[in-house]
């Protein structure tokens, strides 16, 4: 009897290691399909890399061509251009982010910097270079990502911007429509201004925001985050 009783029962531990060891099995399995899928997800979440750089490229030295444009704007205040005959603009509305923004004309700082609104809830458009009703050219609007008083700015989420989304620029009645081509993360050391504020090649819609590491020293982010739009229809 005490024999069989501890035959059955090394059988019965055998049956249950072996069961063990299968459910650990399916756990692990388990495991694995919602690691990966909780993966995909995050990796889908994830705002994709720079796009389109070499449509911005060819917007720049597309047709219709113009004198008026800037080098390496933005220039000192006794270099600027003429601007009164511009259209300023007064309204940003980007549906996609969230974004329905006053826009104010803006111009340099002491440095010959582009000047962006002082609060993050305000957007400038730069005033020496192309205005809403322009056939070519860069039309410039810049904004805060956001500020250690003031929190989020305007521009926190221009980075989440695709192709295809929708911005309307509006003032005096007016209204147009843009689409996003390209979304590019520039270090500031390197950004070609130029290309950006030029007010010659095909129209289109650039919006400047500050991106990459910020730098304590310098108070300030490393990048540029630049969202170009060309005419929608």
């Amino acid at each position: 009897m005490t024999k069989t009783a501890s035959s059955g029962g090394h059988r019965a531990h055998k049956h249950g290691a072996r069961r063990r060891r299968r459910f650990g099995a399916t756990l692990v399995a388990v495991a694995v399909l919602i690691l990966a899928a909780t993966g995909i997800v995050w990796w889908q979440a994830q705002p994709p890399g720079d796009t389109g750089s070499s449509t911005v490229r060819a917007l720049e030295t597309a047709s219709p061509r113009t004198t008026a444009t800037v080098d390496r704007p933005p220039v000192r205040a006794g270099d600027l251009p003429d601007a009164s005959h511009q259209v300023p603009p007064t309204r940003l509305d980007i549906s996609a982010i969230h974004v329905k923004a006053h826009v104010v004309p803006t111009g340099v700082d002491s440095r010959g910097d582009f000047s962006v609104p002082p609060s993050v809830d305000t957007v400038g458009w730069y005033k020496y270079g192309p205005g809403l009703t322009a056939s070519s050219g860069s039309i410039v609007i810049g904004g805060h990502v956001d500020s250690a008083t003031e929190g989020v700015g305007a521009f926190f989420h221009l980075t989440d911007l695709r192709p295809g989304n929708r911005i309307s620029l509006s003032s005096r009645g007016t209204t147009r429509w843009f689409r996003v081509v390209a979304r590019e993360q520039i270090p500031k050391a390197n950004i070609d201004l130029g290309r950006y504020f030029s007010a010659g090649g095909a129209l289109r819609l650039t919006l400047f925001t500050c991106g990459g590491s910020f730098d304590r020293a310098h108070r300030s982010y490393t990048d540029n985050i630049v969202v170009t739009a060309v005419p929608a229809r």
